[in-house]
Parts: structure tokens; C-alpha cells; sequence
């Protein structure tokens, strides 16, 4: 397996398919890059893809320092100078959403476009916000399974469930706790994800591709967004979990290549059926 050596610990990432354009696989907090073993295939197929362990997880290595969440760029960076890719679309679950925005920023137009999985990519509930604050506490674990729950909910997968108890059940308190800290650090800073996103200059394309929440309201106002901001396109999978990689595979890829055919390589498609396709 590829390695490179960045800011004191061996990062190691898979490096499959061929392509100008790199797809950058970068899982989330507390999870590995096992959360994209089922679309690996499909997307190495026709792209070159790079599936990365981020420091701490799976099989990369967390080194001496206490990292943040700039280390983790700054990673992910190495793995791009080492495999020698030029330009990338970075795929992002949830709040590694952050680290593919910083991405962009530091890049620029190097990175092609984003796609994001089942964020919290409009303004956070409150709810959302304690829970983050129940991570940096005494009581982590009660908040760590509660989350767990949530992102479970009406999920009859034995193989979904053993995943969240197997890869992300092994995590302790220090990497949740550090979880907690820096998505919460990120809110408190941008204000949440499509404000962030509205920021760049000049503006990049974003899929969002989500199955949670289930409100109708989430996906009316990410439409309402997109209407407004043509290089934002999100679509409502028909899935029910927090991790759609796992539970809709192909529908995930089928997207992916979709917005990259459209918004990436210039084509007239559209992702899904359409804006808010269900």
C-alpha cells in the first residue's frame, strides 16, 4: 500500500484506476477508508482514485503531535504531491466536508469540484451543536451513541451496523473528543457549510448527495439555495442511514459520475433526476 511521510507519521491511502482528474477519498472523523470499500470498484473503473487513512485512523498513523484538523489537510496534501496528481475532486461523508473546502482554498482551481455526503451543510440545530459539546465531556460515550442511533435510525443492515460498532466503535475518548472539538471549532468559524461554500472566489462546483435528515424543509431550503447559486446541485438518495456509501452504493457512484460528467468535464447531464431528486 502507498505511504507518504507528513509532519511525523506514515499517512497511508490506496491508489486505484487511472484518470487526469483524481477522485480524493477522504473519510470523516473516527472512521476509516473502509466506509468507501463498496463504490472503490466502481469509481476505479473509469478514474484514477485515491482512498487515504487519515491520520490516527485505520492504517495511517498519528505520529507524536496533537494534530488538528490543518494537519489532516496538511496529509492530504502530502498524498497529492506523492502521487503526483494535478487536478482532484475530493468526496467527503459529512464533516471531512471541511477539510475538502480547505482544499479548495489552498489549491484553488486545482480542485475540479466537491462532493459532499449527508452534511449538516445548512444552519445547525441546536441539538446538533450539543451534541458536539456532549463529545468534549465526561459523558462522550452516551453522546457518541446517541449519534450512533440517530445515524442508524430504521436501518435493518446487519453489515451497516457492524461497521459503526467495528470501525467506528473502536475509537476512544481522545479522537472523539478531538472529533468534537474541531467540527464545532469549523461551525463557530464559517457558520455552517453552504455560507463557507458561497464564500470561494471564484465559486467551485458542489454536489451534495444525502439520505439525512428525512425533513422536507432540509431539502427545500438546499434547493432554494440552488437556485440561487447554479454551481451548488444537491440530490435526496434513497437511503435511510448516515452512510450512504454503505447503503446505496451504486446510486453513490451513479451521482458521482453524473456530476463530474456535467459540472467537471463539461457535459449537459444533471446528477440524479434533477435538483432534489428523491
Amino acid at each position: 500500500m502507498p505511504e507518504v511521510r507528513s509532519r511525523g507519521a506514515r499517512i497511508r491511502y490506496e491508489d486505484v484506476g487511472q484518470g487526469d482528474t483524481a477522485l480524493l477519498l477522504v473519510p470523516g472523523w473516527c472512521t476509516s477508508r473502509a466506509i468507501f470499500a463498496p463504490l472503490l470498484s466502481q469509481l476505479s473503473a473509469r478514474h484514477r482514485v485515491l482512498s487515504v487513512d487519515l491520520r490516527g485512523h485505520g492504517q495511517s498513523e498519528q505520529g507524536g503531535e496533537a494534530f488538528t484538523s490543518d494537519t489532516l489537510v496538511d496529509d492530504l496534501l502530502a498524498v497529492l504531491q506523492a502521487s503526483g496528481v494535478r487536478q482532484v475532486v475530493p468526496v467527503a461523508p459529512s464533516h471531512a466536508g471541511w477539510l475538502a473546502l480547505e482544499l479548495r482554498r489552498r489549491l484553488g482551481e486545482r480542485v475540479r469540484g466537491l462532493v459532499l455526503l449527508d452534511w449538516l451543510i445548512v444552519d445547525p440545530p441546536r441539538a446538533f451543536l450539543e451534541a458536539l459539546k456532549g463529545l468534549r465531556s465526561e459523558s462522550w460515550k452516551g453522546s457518541r451513541d446517541a449519534l450512533f442511533r440517530q445515524w442508524l435510525e430504521g436501518v435493518d443492515s446487519a453489515d451497516i451496523t457492524r461497521f459503526v460498532e467495528e470501525d467506528m466503535g473502536v475509537f476512544g475518548e481522545d479522537m472523539w473528543r478531538r472529533a468534537g472539538q474541531e467540527i464545532a471549532s469549523a461551525y463557530a468559524r464559517e457558520g455552517y457549510p453552504l455560507r463557507a461554500l458561497s464564500a470561494l472566489v471564484p465559486p467551485v462546483p458542489v454536489v451534495h448527495l444525502y439520505s439525512q435528515p428525512e425533513s422536507p424543509e432540509y431539502l427545500m431550503a438546499q434547493q432554494s439555495f440552488a437556485a440561487d447559486h447554479p454551481w451548488f446541485q444537491v440530490v435526496k438518495l434513497r437511503a435511510r442511514s448516515h452512510f450512504p456509501t454503505l447503503e446505496v452504493p451504486d446510486e453513490v457512484a451513479e451521482n458521482i459520475e453524473r456530476f463530474l460528467a456535467a459540472s467537471v468535464a463539461g457535459d449537459e447531464a444533471s446528477p440524479g433526476d434533477g435538483v432534489g431528486a428523491s
